[in-house]
């Protein structure tokens, strides 16, 4: 039987502020480099008072917020479930989501309150810092979730940010039993070297006992993970927690295992301005392969393809018109 949906994504719903800062601004301002790091409105506005930085245009985002609009942007019909308020900030999310194509919970759903945004600060090398208000997306719970369109969904791709709140986490695992008695798929993304750190075990909650169809990390995220010393030795662990998944390696490009056969998927070579978003998209482009009859290796050369071409430019999202030409060359 045919699934609506593509995909269903879980998690944070987080209008993007992208800034070019120095290196100084995050020392100054004692900003650890290279992490997400959740801090309070005050916080927030304090750090948006001190910028000089180039800010560029906002857009509507969230870890899996970015993987869902990719597959959408390639004509996938994808759904997303979040949590915004009855603000500005919260239309302008909605309108976003709405112009893109994906279907999501928030049409006739928000609340009093405030939502989230992320400020996220780009270094001249190229990489990225997240200092994020949630807003009321802390308050993301189940109840957000609408089970008919989960069912009627090919895959359920998780947050790995959820893990940080109670209900959310909840949320999550209701998910992932969910789309398991229902014979839906389950991916997994970590999103964050230093939140898998901190909350190893509750991601272990989220996975349950059932392995996981695929799970979506980078290398930091494997070792930290799996606390191994080498890719190789974390890849061997992770095969206890999924049939499958798929390692980025930075300009190195990418690992994938489709439960069978390993292929080490080389990247282009390209300058690099601004990671935010790479391994977003790396999934989003991943997941609308493999749903669309490609293998995991065809799969792993597009998406490397399309975070290659993301990190030469500004923003965590290519235009539609970049992203389907990749498409038309690597999915033929």
């Amino acid at each position: 039987m045919t699934k609506k949906y593509k995909v269903f994504g879980i998690g944070n719903a987080l209008v993007d502020m992208e800034f070019e800062v120095s290196e100084s601004f995050l020392n100054d301002n004692k900003v650890e480099k290279g992490l997400m790091t959740l801090v309070e409105r005050e916080r927030q506005v304090e750090l948006l008072n001190s910028l000089d930085g180039i800010q560029h245009k906002r857009s509507c985002g969230g870890s899996a917020a970015n993987t869902i609009i990719a597959g959408a942007q390639l004509g996938a019909n994808n759904y997303y479930s979040c949590k915004v308020a009855s603000d500005e900030t919260g239309e302008f999310y909605y309108k976003d989501m709405k112009e893109i194509g994906v279907h999501s919970n928030i049409e006739n759903a928000r609340f009093d309150g405030e939502t989230g945004k992320c400020m996220v600060l780009i270094t001249p090398d190229a990489d990225r810092t997240m200092n994020t208000f949630l807003g009321i997306t802390s308050t993301y719970s189940r109840e957000e979730i609408i089970p008919d369109e989960l069912v009627d969904s090919e895959w359920l791709y998780i947050e790995g940010y959820l893990v940080t709140g109670p209900g959310s986490k909840d949320a999550a695992i209701f998910a992932r039993e969910t789309a398991q008695k229902n014979d839906v798929k389950v991916a997994l993304t970590f999103s964050d070297p230093g939140i898998v750190a901190h909350f190893k075990d509750g991601f272990k909650e989220i996975m349950g006992e059932t392995k996981l169809d695929l799970i979506f990390c980078n290398e930091a995220e494997a070792l930290s993970f799996t606390e191994k010393e080498s890719l190789e030795e974390a890849m061997i662990e992770m095969k206890k927690y999924t049939r499958a998944f798929a390692i980025t390696t930075g300009p190195k490009g990418a690992v994938i295992w489709d439960g069978s056969d390993v292929t080490y998927v080389l990247t282009n070579k390209v300058d690099a301005v601004d990671t935010n978003g790479a391994g977003d998209l790396f999934a989003g482009s991943f997941l609308y392969a493999i749903t669309n009859g490609y293998s995991f290796g065809e799969a792993g050369r597009f998406a490397c393809a399309c975070s290659s071409k993301l990190v030469t430019q500004f923003g965590a999202r290519l235009k539609s018109d970049q992203i389907n030409a990749i498409k038309a060359q690597y999915l033929s």
